[in-house]
């Protein structure tokens, strides 16, 4: 097996407008176990065309399935927001033990 370095490890995803499907080549194992345990569960909508010894794995998924989402940054006040209640449930759980 080849070893990789982190910044050869991509994911890409491809399609066309013709196309009904994506194909994701990823070396995500995140990314893998997710697109795994969706084609478990929806063995119609998704399947494996192609792996490799280096770790990458290519799947052809249908376009309906797929979303992606952009999300803004936090303002510098949510995070510190966020960050206070989250100090705060660990305090609270803390305690409780």
């Amino acid at each position: 097996m080849i070893h990789l370095m982190k910044y050869e490890k991509e994911t890409i995803l491809l399609t066309n407008e013709s196309d009904d499907a994506w194909s994701i080549y990823t070396f995500n194992p995140g990314l893998k176990r997710k697109l795994a345990a969706y084609a478990r569960q929806y063995p119609d909508q998704r399947r494996l065309t192609a792996s490799t010894q280096e770790g990458s794995e290519t799947y052809e998924v249908s376009k309906a399935r797929v979303s992606i989402r952009l999300t803004a940054p936090y303002s510098e006040e949510h995070r510190k927001a966020a960050e206070e209640r989250a100090k705060q449930m660990n305090v609270d759980k803390s305690s409780q033990g």
